[in-house]
């Protein structure tokens, strides 16, 4: 490992390994907070105020990807989808170069996004031409558990991969698993986690938008069915938001925090009806969710926090 940068703000022991967190959205963000907490950090987002942020908390900012990942011992990538992926680790066709020439050989980058298994393969082959290990390891949990080093982690690698990866990938997560020594194999694993987290939410949406719709109190509604066998995470989570999404509509009130944008469960949803496609595998009720997706995207909700799917289903607040 290369030695660790200053980093004013964390007590890393020695040989830590200096880390660099490329994308600072939802996830990236918390990741890098959490992880300068222990290892120096060096982060890097296109957008300036996230660097910001990501320097308030510990980490070192960086102007582009290969500043930041200029002699690191792993590279952590939060990126959207595989073309966010592709120019941060190989340029935009724009003159930028991305990552890709400041990765020293032996390093290892963390794949950390839902980003398909094509995506990774593809990644991981190039890399592979300068000695650079990839681990496939999208995670799940939001943003919350993110900051608080507590995700679900579905990880593929190889035993020298996931080896040089493992301090930080345990610094991020409440659980790894390990369910492939193949890259490609935790974006299956991710893709049959959103094949359920996207027919949740779309029912927390449709279940809600109906109980608004025939007069009952939607946080009240949130509450009784957390308690009984209709419970789920994504009930939990997106339900309140949901109701919140019904008092802005109602009176003006501030809607919820973004914390989950549509366009990023559409994406995820596309992907697994993709994959189960090519297995030859029907999912009739996750592809009508991803056409409920993709009905809210073209409505206009695509930068919206997800729960705002429930407006699409029953928008009018009841006198």
């Amino acid at each position: 490992m290369s030695e660790p940068q200053p980093n004013t703000t964390t007590n890393a022991p020695a040989g830590a390994p200096v880390t660099a967190v490329l994308g600072l959205g939802a996830m990236g963000l918390p990741m890098a907070t959490h992880l300068a907490g222990a290892f120096p950090v060096r982060a890097f987002d296109i957008a300036g105020p996230r660097r910001d942020l990501a320097a308030a908390a510990g980490a070192v900012p960086a102007a582009d990807p290969a500043e930041a990942v200029d002699g690191v011992d792993v590279v952590v990538v939060a990126v959207r989808d595989q073309a966010q992926l592709t120019a941060c680790l190989f340029g935009d066709g724009s003159g930028s170069t991305g990552a890709g020439p400041k990765l020293r050989r032996g390093c290892v980058v963390v794949v950390t996004s839902t980003v398909g298994v094509d995506a990774v393969k593809s990644a991981a082959a190039r890399l592979a031409e300068q000695g650079v290990l990839l681990v496939d390891a999208p995670v799940s949990g939001g943003a919350v558990r993110a900051g608080t080093g507590e995700l679900l982690i579905m990880v593929g690698a190889d035993d020298a991969a996931l080896a040089a990866s493992r301090p930080v990938l345990d610094r991020l997560a409440g659980t790894v698993h390990v369910v492939g020594a193949h890259v490609g194999d935790g974006q299956i694993m991710k893709t049959v986690n959103q094949l359920l987290c996207g027919i949740h939410t779309a029912a927390a949406a449709e279940s809600l938008a109906l109980a608004h719709s025939l007069g009952l109190d939607v946080d009240a509604a949130v509450g009784v069915l957390g308690q009984g066998a209709a419970a789920s995470f994504m009930l939990a989570d997106r339900g309140p938001r949901m109701a919140q999404q019904y008092r802005r509509a109602a009176d003006g009130s501030g809607g919820p925090e973004l914390r989950s944008r549509l366009d990023i469960i559409r994406k995820d949803m596309h992907l697994v009806v993709e994959l189960a496609k090519q297995a030859g595998v029907a999912t009739p009720v996750a592809a009508a969710a991803d056409q409920l997706y993709q009905l809210a995207t073209t409505s206009g909700l695509a930068a919206e926090d997800d729960s705002a799917l429930v407006t699409l289903l029953s928008p009018h607040s009841r006198d």
